[in-house]
């Protein structure tokens, strides 16, 4: 399997340079995707109008992320990624691993 992801995480976090790595919750992009593309945008020191942010914000939607095959790996092959066992997209709404892991792969995890 896979390495803990609280340590993945925590190399992160302690890396020497923070200043050049920016963290941001799925949480918060759900609750406010246009300031989280503005923060997005701020920290790469890329100034973007309004309308360039809104059509992001716009791509950026689960609806429309689900449905684009540049990020929703319909063209990654199957023996790769098997979609017939589970979407990568699947609700996009924050706290839906409840119902899908099990009580010990949640404390696993």
């Amino acid at each position: 399997m896979f390495g803990s992801w609280f340590d993945h995480v925590k190399s992160w976090l302690n890396a020497p340079d923070k200043g050049h790595i920016m963290y941001i919750c799925y949480e918060d992009m759900l609750m406010d995707l246009k300031s989280s593309v503005a923060r997005i945008a701020r920290f790469l020191e890329k100034p973007l109008d309004a309308d360039v942010m809104e059509k992001i914000a716009e791509r950026c939607l689960f609806k429309n992320m689900k449905q684009n095959k540049m990020s929703n790996y319909s063209t990654v092959p199957q023996e790769m990624i098997d979609q017939t066992k589970s979407k990568f997209h699947r609700k996009g709404i924050a706290g839906d691993w409840k119902n899908l892991l099990t009580v010990a792969e949640a404390e696993h995890f």
